[in-house]
């Protein structure tokens, strides 16, 4: 084998396995994919009713039924501006206010900007009628073009209505009709119902229910029913592109080892004879400089894509005469690329590199050469120039030269003193060096230097304080429920009353309890500071989260008697972050407002729509006075009662900003007398389909 493992016969027909694995490859795929329709995915699928292609049947209907009864309603409708966005409206009428701005004579800077609106809106009321119209009719247009689709479902048979508007293809109303098929979704009432039950399972189902969750399920409908000859057709044809994809899948997996083994042994013995040969050769092809060798590269995977897509029709006899041709040329091309990187020279041969090393030798040689050759020439001829035109004022320009000098001296001096003064631990000294000069940066910088030593011994002072306070406010929060324990159990081992022992082993589960607690949040607490949790972020209705949840928390609400206030927008505001993390923020924050809001008080909760961020605000008034700052509070194991005798642990707050960080949020809060207000920013979700 040592006799051919190198040979020239060798290489070329590992180089030609390689080049028909891939092309072998590539066919497969596109003969899944493209020719057949179908997906590699079907392979792992057990059932018609769990893949893709069941979802993809019903997706566009769903989606074109829950635009229609949700947005479009009727013509009547778009055509009285009800399907007009408010926030797309706006961005209109500001950008024609804009071109009034710079364009109109009647723009009077010296009115208020609702005076010139008002002028705006006059002069440019044609122009805003105009713009309103084809709103209108871009929405008109996309009303009968969905109505168009419509039409041109025979199955399968749906229903869809809002009460007023009914979107059909049968004379059948009923729900109970529609569950006579051997398949159904039926969206009615809250309730989603899917048949057979295999259809639950179904991991693509999302796309369908993420149409109908935008909807208003108090009146809105949609009944989805599959007949028997539309499901056998599907599922025979589903199972038709399963078998071919599972053979190709095999297929696939036997050409990419054959592919990655050729390739593998290419890389092993090419540009060498033997593998002793301790020396690479390199031939014509070899000469291309490897920037333009990986633009061709990259040409030529334009050049595929262009030929799939003009003869898409016809890809499935093309695709091997297109591939191989290509993957011969870029075969060739890559393995150059590989030599070059086996003899170290895959950046020195490249075409920018071989300019700039040009350049820099050339420079180089004038720099060397100019103590003799430029130097003098720069003399002889510069300095009778430079006289010449400054002979009438030398003596100034020798001042000049003079007070530069002595600028420079003076700034060297002051950096000197100055960092002497540094240097024996003044950080509050700053040197003053006038001018954008190299010492003038010099001092900015070793003065920027001397803020950041003092920002960072301020902050480990802080750092070590609140270190001590932690200590100190942990050894007490647990010492008190652990000296209880201690203490009744001593009381336990000789206490012979059962009526005591019972009331001493409640008083021993609420002890323990509250030191469970107290090491869970603890635990909690170390856990979102390190930033060691994962977040999955989600879209996040936050009216919806925030009604759902003071829904759950209704017993303590009315256990305290307080009276929730909230105001939100109206129309749904969505966020982007991780629905368990940013429950479990909003939990602590009404676990601290249960704690130590007034009995019978108010409690205010606000949802606003920043553009850019989401800001919910809790507002509530505290029982006692809070005699301690914002700050403060949001230190570890800090409580609203300096006394701590209430049951929190002084981390709720902590671990609540914590985990809104972690979210790419922001949370403050804000004491003023006894109101406590608390706020969180989040990124507003933003769909770019939108």
């Amino acid at each position: 084998m040592k006799k051919y493992s190198h040979s020239i016969i060798t290489k070329i027909i590992a180089f030609l396995i390689m080049i028909i694995c891939f092309t072998g490859v590539i066919q497969a795929f596109v003969k899944v994919e493209i020719v057949n329709d179908g997906e590699f995915s079907s392979v792992v699928e057990d059932h018609y009713y769990q893949s893709r292609a069941y979802v993809q049947e019903s997706e566009n209907l769903i989606s074109n039924l829950t635009r229609l009864i949700g947005e479009y309603k009727n013509q009547e409708h778009i055509l009285s501006g009800g399907t007009i966005d408010e926030d797309e409206w706006r961005s209109v009428e500001e950008s024609l206010f804009s071109d009034y701005l710079y364009q109109s004579r009647n723009y009077n800077p010296k009115l208020s900007e609702v005076e010139n609106y008002e002028t705006f809106k006059q002069e440019y009321a044609n122009e805003i009628s105009q713009a309103k119209d084809k709103m209108i009719k871009d929405e008109l247009k996309e009303f009968h073009l969905l109505m168009q689709n419509l039409e041109e479902y025979e199955t399968p048979l749906f229903y869809a209505s809002d009460g007023t508007n009914v979107f059909t293809n049968t004379t059948m109303t009923d729900k109970k009709r529609f569950e006579t098929y051997p398949s159904y979704m039926i969206f009615d009432d809250y309730k989603q119902e899917f048949f057979p039950k295999e259809t639950k399972d179904n991991e693509y189902l999302y796309r369908i229910t993420q149409h109908l969750d935008r909807l208003d399920p108090g009146n809105m409908v949609v009944y989805v029913a599959f007949t028997e000859e539309f499901l056998d057709s599907n599922i025979k044809e589903w199972q038709e592109n399963k078998a071919i994809a599972t053979k190709n899948v095999y297929k696939l997996a036997a050409l990419l080892a054959g592919m990655m083994l050729s390739f593998f042994y290419l890389v092993l013995v090419i540009g060498r004879k033997s593998f002793k040969d301790q020396e690479l050769h390199l031939h014509a092809v070899d000469k291309i400089f490897n920037d333009i060798n990986i633009v061709i590269c990259v040409l030529l995977i334009s050049l595929w894509i262009g030929l799939v897509d003009v003869l898409f029709e016809n890809i499935g006899q093309l695709i091997v005469p297109i591939t191989f041709p290509i993957a011969i040329v870029g075969g060739v091309l890559l393995l150059s690329l590989v030599k070059h990187i086996k003899n170290k020279t895959f950046f020195k041969h490249t075409l920018i590199y071989s300019f700039i090393y040009m350049l820099v030798k050339f420079v180089g040689d004038v720099y060397r050469s100019g103590s003799v050759g430029v130097k003098t020439v720069l003399i002889v001829i510069g300095y009778p120039i430079l006289v010449a035109l400054t002979f009438f004022m030398f003596p100034i320009t020798i001042g000049v030269a003079a007070w530069f000098a002595f600028k420079k001296v003076k700034s060297f001096k002051a950096l000197q003193e100055g960092v002497e003064i540094i240097k024996d631990g003044n950080l509050h000294h700053h040197i003053e060096v006038s001018g954008k000069g190299e010492f003038g940066k010099l001092a900015s910088n070793i003065n920027s230097i001397t803020d950041g030593l003092k920002k960072s011994v301020a902050s480990e002072l802080k750092s070590e304080r609140l270190k001590t306070e932690l200590i100190t406010n942990v050894s007490h929060d647990i010492r008190t429920p652990l000296t209880s324990i201690i203490t009744y159990v001593d009381l336990l081992k000789n206490e012979k009353d059962s009526s005591k022992i019972e009331e001493f082993i409640e008083v021993l589960e609420q002890k323990s309890k509250r030191l469970k607690i107290l090491t869970d949040d603890l635990f909690e607490a170390t856990k979102a500071s390190s930033g060691n949790i994962p977040v999955n972020y989600e879209k996040i209705d936050i009216t919806s989260l925030m009604t759902q949840g003071l829904g759950e928390v209704n017993d303590d609400i009315q256990k305290m008697e307080l009276d929730f206030k909230m105001n939100y927008p109206k129309n749904k505001v969505y966020i982007l972050a991780d629905g368990k993390l940013l429950w479990r923020s909003i939990e602590n924050i009404l676990s601290n407002i249960f704690k130590y809001a007034a009995e019978g008080s108010r409690v205010y909760i606000d949802i606003e729509d920043l553009g850019n961020e989401i800001l919910l605000t809790f507002k509530n008034i505290s029982a006692t006075e809070l005699n301690i700052s914002a700050d403060e509070l949001m230190e570890r194991f800090k409580r609203g009662d300096e006394s701590r005798t209430s049951q929190g642990s002084g981390l709720g707050l902590s671990i609540a900003k914590d985990l809104i960080e972690i979210q790419k949020g922001r949370f403050k809060i804000h004491v003023d007398g006894d109101l406590f207000k608390a706020s969180i920013f989040l990124p507003k979700y933003k769909n770019n389909n939108e």
